[in-house]
Formats: structure tokens, C-alpha cells, sequence
């Protein structure tokens, strides 16, 4: 049994040509108006000779020639198109439900795949990067969706790029926007935070504390070998209290001083005298 060849033209074709042609002949020159199209430098024309695709490829930028009533052509824009991705309530894989929403950069790298392959490209691709950020943190954790944005980014324009690469679409960039919690969550991480935050500051405290006592070993330790040095610290807390105005200072006296004036009981048993200045 004899196969057809696809690419073979019938003779309807050929009549279907012929007389296309010699309409533009009859109605020349106003045929050239119908007969010679324009594209841009950023856009192709594919273009169909009774529904078959016609060779060399797509067309432009620039001037090209279809015949009429034959031939049909569409025109692909090969800028770079952005689009929003709607916010897609997604559960994590710690059972957390957040809405995140995402901007997809895209492009057409092949123009007859974007036309023959695929039906409505720019739909499909909107769809396939709704779907694809579902599935792709649908594997993260809070804490890394939050935290891993870019590395997200590159796993979602590695899925798409691959997914679209047969439509001739070309994902260039993809970026998380927005990553929306629950209020109830919200308001338990900021507590949780605040809980570190005092947490740390307490520990940082004591820290300080221990330091402080250290140091004041230290001191007592120096004033016990030199006995002046404790009436010079006396002295000068005498001036850092005076400087506030205080009309009422609390000056105590070593008991060393006024052993020799005070009798009866010992030292201990002793109160140390208060002067007002």
C-alpha cells in the first residue's frame, strides 16, 4: 500500500496557486497592498499556504509576500513579557498553609513552535508557573520558604524553562513576590521572637554581672593593700554624688577611725555615724 507524502502538493493546490496568482496579475498593482506585509525588528511572521506550513522558516523583521486568499500569517512579538502569577494558597511540608504569588519573565526563542506546538502559549505558560510554584514549595519548609526565596526562584525558572522549551518559550527570570502568613502565626513568631530577644538580653545581663563582680574582686583586692585608696574611692563617690545637687549626702566613716572615741561594745555592734551637709 502506497504511503502519501505530507509535503507533497495536490493538484487542488497547485490550481488553488495558480489562480492566486492571477488575481494579483488582474488586480496589479493594487494586489501589492494585500500581497506585501510588514513586520517589526521584534517580531516573525509564520506563515501558512492552505493550512500547511510554508518553508524557510518564519519571516521578517522586514518585508515579505503572501499570496491572497491562500495564505495566512501570524505574527509572534519576541519581547520579553512579564506576567503575575495569582496568589496560590500552598501547604508546606511542616502542614503550614501560606498564599504566595510570584512574577514570571518570559520569551519566544523559536516563533514555529510558539505557533504549531501549542495553542495559546501565553495561556499555557501562565497555568504550567501556577502549578509549577505549587508543586515547588509544596517541598519547603516554612523556614526555608522564607529564608530561600532564591533558591526557589532558580528551582521554579528551571521547571518552566524545561517544561516550555517545546513550545519555544524561554523563561528568563522568576521571582517570589510576596509570601502572606496567617495572622494568628504571625502573631505567634513574634512572640516567639520577642520571648529570644528577652531571652538573650537576660543571658547578656548576667554576663555583665559576672564581669562586674569580677572586677570589683579586683578592686577590693588593690584597696586591701593600699588603705588610702579606699578613701580616695569614698572621696570621689562624695563628688559624683554632689555634681546632682543632692542636698542631702550619706558619708560613711571606717569604724577603724573612730575606734579610739567610741568605747563600750566592739565594732561590730557599732552604727556608722551619718553627717548631713
Amino acid at each position: 500500500m502506497a504511503q502519501t507524502n505530507p509535503d507533497s502538493v495536490g493538484c487542488i493546490e497547485r490550481f488553488a496557486t495558480l489562480m492566486s496568482f492571477l488575481l494579483v496579475i488582474i488586480t496589479f498593482p493594487f494586489s501589492l497592498f494585500e500581497c506585501f506585509k510588514v513586520v517589526q525588528e521584534f517580531e516573525r511572521a509564520v506563515i501558512f499556504r492552505l493550512g500547511r506550513l510554508r518553508k524557510g522558516g518564519a519571516r521578517g523583521p522586514g518585508l515579505f509576500f503572501v499570496l491572497p486568499c491562500i495564505d495566512t500569517y501570524r505574527k509572534v512579538d519576541l519581547r520579553t513579557v512579564s506576567f503575575d502569577v495569582p496568589p496560590q494558597e500552598v501547604l508546606t511540608r511542616d502542614s503550614v498553609t501560606v498564599a504566595v504569588d510570584a512574577v514570571v519573565y518570559y520569551r519566544i526563542k523559536e516563533p514555529l513552535n510558539a505557533v504549531v506546538r501549542v495553542a495559546d502559549y501565553s495561556a499555557s505558560t501562565r497555568l504550567l508557573a501556577a502549578t509549577t510554584l505549587r508543586n515547588v514549595l509544596g517541598m519547603r519548609d516554612l523556614a526555608q520558604l522564607l529564608s530561600d526565596r532564591e533558591a526557589i526562584s532558580h528551582m521554579m525558572q528551571a521547571s518552566l524553562d524545561e517544561a516550555t522549551d517545546p513550545w519555544g518559550v524561554e523563561v528568563e527570570r522568576v521571582e517570589i513576590k510576596d509570601v502572606r502568613l496567617p495572622v494568628q502565626l504571625q502573631r505567634a513568631m513574634a512572640a516567639e521572637a520577642e520571648a529570644d530577644r528577652e531571652a538573650r538580653a537576660k543571658i547578656i545581663a548576667a554576663e555583665g554581672e559576672i564581669k562586674a563582680s569580677r572586677a570589683l574582686k579586683e578592686a577590693s583586692l588593690v584597696m586591701i593593700d593600699n588603705p588610702m585608696a579606699l578613701q580616695l574611692r569614698y572621696l570621689q563617690s562624695l563628688n559624683t554624688i554632689s555634681a546632682e545637687k543632692n542636698s542631702t549626702i550619706i558619708f560613711p566613716f571606717p569604724m577603724d577611725f573612730l575606734k579610739t572615741f567610741i568605747g563600750g561594745p566592739g565594732p561590730s555592734h557599732a552604727q556608722p555615724p551619718i553627717q548631713h551637709l
